[in-house]
C-alpha cells in the first residue's frame, strides 16, 4: 500500500463521521446558512456530505406576522416533504405563525425553531377532525397524525394551543356523577396521535390547549423527550394521555396541567418515566379501566399536586400490575397514592343471562424511596383564572390502599418512604371504622380513618424502613389494616397523640408480622386489635415505651390474636 494515500484510523474516522454528525445537528443549523465544507486533497479518498433536505414554510407562502392564516401553506409543505421521501419542514425563527388543523406525515421532521411560534387559530372553523382520528373525548385537533412512523416534532420554539379563546367556564363532564351529554367536546386537543410508529416529540414548548395537550393512541414506540407543557388555560387541561399504546419513553420533560399530567387508559405496558417535573390541580399518573402493566417511574419530583399523585380505580375487566415507583420527591401534594378495586358491576339490559366480567386484579406495586410533605388542604393556583372547588375528600388524605367486597389488592409494597402530614385529623375521622365501598375517585370515599396509611381488603402488604409524621397534632391512627393478610410491617417509625385511640389498628387482620417498631410521642395505644376474625398477628421488639399500652383487644378481637414480644 502507498503510505502517502493512507489515512490513520483516527483520521478516517473523523472523515466518515460527518455525514451521521450532520444529521444529528442539523436542527441548530436550520436558523442558518449550512457551513461550507472544503473539498478534499485530490490525493485523498473523496467522503459525500449528507445534507438534510429542508422545506421553509416561508418558501410555501406561510407568513409569521401573527396575522395571516397559513394552515395550507404549512400543510403544503409537509405533503412535499412526505413525498419527497421525508425531510425536514422548517417554521423559522422570529415568526408568529397562525394555523389551524395540520396533519405530520412519516419521514418528516417538524421543527420550530428557537424564538419560533406556531398560533392556533382562535377560530372554531379553523380546526377539523384529525384525518383518520376515531371519535372518543372529542378529535378536532391543532395538530394530528395518523398510521404515520419515523416522524419528529423537535426545536426550541412554541407550539401555543390559544387554549383561552376556547374558554366557556364548561368542562368535558367526564367525571363522577357529571353528564357527559352535556360536555364541551367542540374544542381542539393540542396533539393527537393515532396508530403511530417510531416518532420523537422533543425540545419543545407546548403551551395553552384548549383541551388535553397530548393524546396518544394506540401507537408503539414513543419517544417524549425534554418538553415543556404549560397547559392550564381550560378545563380538562391534561398534559400527556395514553390509551392502548406501548413501548413509551418520556425523559427530562416539565409538566404543569390543569389535569391529569400522565394519564393511561386501555391496554398500556412498557412505560417508563425519568428525571421529570410534574404539577397539576388533578392526577400526575391516573390509571383507568384497562390493563396497565411493565411500568417504571423513577427520579421525579412532583409538587403543588392537590388529586392524588398516583391514583388506579379499577373494577371488573381491569388488571394493573408490576409496576414501580420510585425515587420521588414530593412537595405539596394530597393522595398521595389511591390504589381502588371493585368488584361491584352493574347488568345491563338484555345481559341478565350472560356471566359476570372477571373480577379485576390490582398487584405487584412498589412504592419506594419517596421522600415529602402532604398537605391537609389543597390551595388555590395562582396561574388558573377560575376557583378550583375541592372536595371534603379531598382534605387529610393518606396512602389508600382501597377494596372491598371479593376483591383484594395484592403484593403491595411501600419501602425507605419518609413523608410528613398537614395533620388536623379529628376524633370522629379517629373512631371511623365503616368506610365507604367505593374505589374509583379517591376523595368519593371521604375521611380517612387514618393519617399514614390506610389498607382494606389487601393480601400481602409490605411496609419497610417507613416514617409518618405529621405538621400539626392528629388524632387518627398512623396505620389502619381493616382485613388484610400476609403483612409485614419493619422499622416504622411514627409519632403518636395521647389523646387518639392509638398509634396502630388492625380490623379483622391475620398473618401479621410488627417488627422493630418505634415510637416517637406519647400514646395511649400502640396496637389496637379488633373484630374476631383478626389472628396470628405479631409484635416483636422495637422501641414503643411512650406508648401506656402495647396493645388491647377491642369489639370481639380474641386476647390470643396476637403474640407481644419485647
Amino acid at each position: 500500500m502507498d503510505n502517502t494515500n493512507a489515512l490513520s484510523r483516527r483520521e478516517w474516522f473523523s472523515r466518515a463521521a460527518v455525514p451521521a454528525v450532520a444529521a444529528t445537528i442539523a436542527y441548530p443549523m436550520l436558523v442558518g446558512a449550512t457551513p461550507r465544507v472544503e473539498p478534499p486533497a485530490s490525493d485523498k479518498p473523496q467522503i459525500l456530505e449528507a445534507k438534510p433536505a429542508i422545506f421553509d414554510i416561508r418558501d410555501f407562502g406561510a407568513v409569521g406576522d401573527g396575522n395571516k392564516l397559513n394552515t395550507a401553506e404549512i400543510q403544503a409543505a409537509i405533503d412535499t416533504a412526505n413525498a419527497a421521501g421525508g425531510g425536514i419542514v422548517l417554521v423559522p425563527s422570529g415568526g408568529t405563525f397562525i394555523c389551524g388543523t395540520i396533519e405530520i406525515k412519516s419521514n418528516v421532521t417538524f421543527h420550530v425553531a428557537t424564538n419560533a411560534r406556531l398560533l392556533g387559530s382562535p377560530k372554531p372553523e379553523d380546526y377539523s377532525r384529525g384525518n383518520g382520528i376515531p371519535p372518543g373525548n372529542g378529535n378536532i385537533v391543532f395538530i394530528s397524525a395518523a398510521d404515520a412512523e419515523n416522524f419528529t416534532i423537535s426545536g426550541n420554539g412554541t407550539i401555543d394551543g390559544n387554549g383561552l379563546a376556547f374558554w366557556t367556564g364548561q368542562g368535558d363532564n367526564t367525571g363522577p356523577g357529571d353528564n357527559s351529554s352535556e360536555g364541551y367536546f367542540d374544542r381542539p386537543h393540542l396533539i393527537i396521535f393515532y396508530r403511530c410508529k417510531n416518532f420523537r416529540v422533543q425540545d419543545v414548548y407546548l403551551y395553552a390547549s384548549a383541551y388535553h395537550c397530548m393524546r396518544i393512541l394506540n401507537c408503539e414506540y414513543v419517544y417524549l423527550e425534554r418538553i415543556r407543557i404549560n397547559n392550564r388555560v381550560n378545563k380538562n387541561n391534561d398534559g400527556f394521555h395514553f390509551n392502548n399504546t406501548q413501548y413509551v419513553h418520556i425523559d427530562g420533560c416539565d409538566v404543569r396541567c390543569q389535569d391529569d399530567a400522565c394519564a393511561l387508559f386501555g391496554s398500556n405496558k412498557f412505560i417508563t418515566v425519568a428525571n421529570s417535573s410534574f404539577s397539576t390541580r388533578w392526577s400526575i399518573f391516573r390509571f383507568g379501566g384497562g390493563s396497565s402493566e411493565f411500568i417504571t417511574v423513577t427520579n421525579c419530583t412532583i409538587y403543588e399536586t392537590y388529586g392524588c399523585v398516583i391514583k388506579m380505580g379499577s373494577g371488573r375487566n381491569t388488571r394493573h400490575e408490576n409496576m414501580i415507583f420510585s425515587n420521588l420527591i414530593l412537595r405539596d401534594v394530597t393522595g398521595p397514592f389511591s390504589l381502588g378495586l371493585s368488584d361491584q358491576y352493574r347488568t345491563r339490559p338484555g345481559q341478565e343471562n350472560q356471566p359476570p366480567p372477571q373480577r379485576g386484579i390490582v398487584r405487584n406495586i412498589v412504592f419506594d424511596n419517596i421522600r415529602g410533605n402532604i398537605v391537609s388542604v389543597p390551595q388555590q393556583y395562582e396561574d388558573m383564572h377560575w376557583e378550583q372547588y375541592y372536595r371534603p375528600g379531598e382534605t387529610r388524605t393518606c396512602i389508600t390502599l382501597n377494596s372491598f367486597g371479593e376483591s383484594y389488592l395484592e403484593n403491595i409494597t411501600i419501602s425507605n418512604v419518609h413523608l410528613t402530614f398537614g395533620g388536623g385529623g379529628t376524633a370522629e375521622e379517629a373512631q371511623l371504622r365503616n368506610v365507604p365501598e367505593i374505589a374509583g375517585e379517591y376523595f368519593e370515599i371521604g375521611a380517612r380513618p387514618a393519617y399514614g396509611v390506610y389498607a382494606r381488603n389487601v393480601r400481602g402488604l409490605t411496609i419497610d424502613n417507613v416514617r409518618l409524621e405529621t405538621a400539626t397534632p392528629d388524632l387518627r391512627p398512623a396505620v389502619v389494616l381493616d382485613n388484610v393478610a400476609d403483612a409485614s410491617i419493619t422499622a416504622l417509625v411514627t409519632q403518636g397523640n395521647a389523646a387518639g385511640p392509638s398509634v396502630l389498628r388492625c380490623i379483622n387482620t391475620k398473618d401479621t408480622l410488627i417488627t422493630a417498631p418505634r415510637l416517637t410521642s406519647p400514646a395511649a395505644v400502640y396496637l389496637a386489635i379488633e373484630g374476631e376474625r383478626s389472628a396470628d398477628i405479631t409484635l416483636d421488639g422495637g422501641d414503643i415505651r411512650k406508648a401506656a399500652k402495647s396493645a388491647t383487644f377491642e369489639r370481639g378481637a380474641n386476647t390470643k390474636a396476637a403474640r407481644i414480644r419485647s
